[in-house]
């Protein structure tokens, strides 16, 4: 399989990759999902999946190809993030990375990895293990660019499934901001913007009162004033 570098000085190469950040809200936490190193000098580390960008691929392509390969993820919202070029980030030779970042429901997805790693889990982004390369920084990245563009776009699209209540939506809003929103206003503000609407369906669960199921209006990523 071919692999694509660009050349560097002195007849040393640079090798390119991209690596992704998986976030999902699992068990009231905003968890990514890492991979832990299964042989090399990272034998025994996580990070987040990646690898090398192909000479016939678009880095777009390569990224949505890491998804599938290593961690069995498909369709789903990706972002490219930023570029990471640290002259020591791969104790393996040079190489600059392409991060993207996406964003996933994750009772509809079932993590699988290749035999190149031994493992593949949802972390918490608050007490994560250390990571190899500087994937600690990407992960940092990708929450910053998600919290902010939670206000002026509806990428939460991607976190949610089909059909939620309005207080799934808030909950997911507050676990990524880290503080809570005021119930009515950001109702009424979600409404206002015709951010997702009624699908006529109601959730009976228990004791609980009966919750009204809504969808969102667009599941394509679209500038809208959230918060």
């Amino acid at each position: 399989m071919k692999q694509s570098v660009m050349s560097g000085q002195k007849g040393s190469s640079i090798r390119l990759a991209v690596d992704t950040a998986i976030f999902s809200v699992v068990d009231g936490m905003l968890k990514v999902l890492l991979v832990r190193i299964g042989s090399g000098p990272y034998e025994g580390k996580w990070a987040l999946p990646g690898g090398l960008v192909l000479a016939d691929e678009s880095l777009d392509t390569a990224a949505e190809r890491v998804l599938s390969e290593k961690a069995g993820v498909d369709d789903i919202y990706l972002e490219q993030l930023y570029t990471f070029g640290s002259v020591d980030r791969d104790v393996r030779g040079r190489s600059v990375s392409i991060a993207y970042f996406a964003l996933v429901n994750s009772d509809r997805c079932l993590p699988a990895t290749i035999e190149y790693y031994s493992d593949i889990a949802w972390y918490d982004t608050a007490t994560l293990p250390k990571l190899a390369f500087d994937h600690a920084k990407v992960v940092e990245v990708g929450i910053e660019r998600l919290r902010n563009k939670l206000g002026y776009s509806n990428i939460a699209y991607g976190l949610l499934p089909r059909e939620f209540t309005l207080t799934e939506l808030q909950t997911a809003y507050e676990i990524i901001l880290g503080h809570e929103l005021d119930k009515r206003n950001f109702r009424k503000k979600i409404q206002d913007i015709d951010l997702v609407k009624e699908t006529g369906k109601i959730r009976k669960s228990g004791q609980s009162r009966p919750a009204r199921l809504y969808s969102f209006t667009d599941r394509k990523p679209k500038i809208v004033d959230v918060l």
